[in-house]
């Protein structure tokens, strides 16, 4: 099984997937998994804080995924090992706790996930620079080209694709005042360009099915098909 749910923010929204909020965890093994849209947070300043929860899901009965978020260290995350997971480049965070990098494409379960992560912080000018806010959280023209490029590769058709953020105009039908940026019209050229069956997004903290085809989540956990 494959299931999906919004940020963490680790710790502050791990409660989630505590076995009371999460009861289908008992039954699950380290070959189920559990996605997360963005903002993972257990990757913050190298901490025994950091170790600790790095541990907690590193126990837990699944496999943990996450996409980067905006409100991650990215030069912390950069700094784990890299290796190929399910066809696709992940940083190890701990065993059975990955990192899904930016643009590649995972195959889960039989099915295909395109994931990219990302996002602009709306709250950084009361953040610190390298300490609580970093330029990376948006996709360099690297990234977004090394996307394209995998997307090329695989005939513009995938199962499912995982953002952080939304694409242009779904962003709009949540909040018109959130801005645009060069990962959200990047991610309007995929909307109208590649073939999914569902999209999947975090960062507004908002549970919402915007359409049949397109889900924020934020407390939900909710299992793909």
């Amino acid at each position: 099984m494959v299931y999906i749910t919004g940020d963490t923010h680790t710790p502050v929204d791990i409660h989630k997937l505590s076995t009371t909020m999460f009861p289908e965890q008992k039954t699950m093994t380290k070959d189920d998994y559990v996605i997360v849209c963005g903002d993972f947070g257990a990757v913050w300043d190298g901490s025994n804080t950091d170790r600790y929860w790095q541990k907690w899901y590193k126990d837990k009965n699944f496999t943990t995924l996450f996409v980067d978020g905006n409100h991650e260290n990215f030069h912390l995350l950069q700094q784990f090992p890299e290796r190929e997971f399910c066809g696709g480049k992940v940083h190890e965070i701990a065993p059975s706790v990955f990192h899904l990098k930016r643009g590649e494409i995972f195959h889960i379960d039989g099915k295909s996930f395109f994931c990219l992560g990302g996002a602009s912080s709306h709250d950084k000018q009361f953040r610190v620079e390298n300490v609580s806010w970093w330029r990376e959280e948006l996709p360099s023209k690297q990234e977004l080209e090394h996307a394209y490029q995998t997307l090329e590769g695989a005939g513009w058709r995938v199962d499912y694709i995982i953002t952080h953020c939304a694409p242009k105009k779904v962003q709009a039908q949540i909040a018109e005042w959130y801005e645009n940026d060069s990962a959200t019209s990047f991610l309007q050229i995929v909307e109208e360009n590649c073939e999914f069956k569902h999209w999947f997004f975090g960062h507004y903290h908002r549970d919402l099915d915007l359409d049949p085809k397109h889900t924020c989540l934020y407390q939900r956990i909710i299992p793909i098909k």
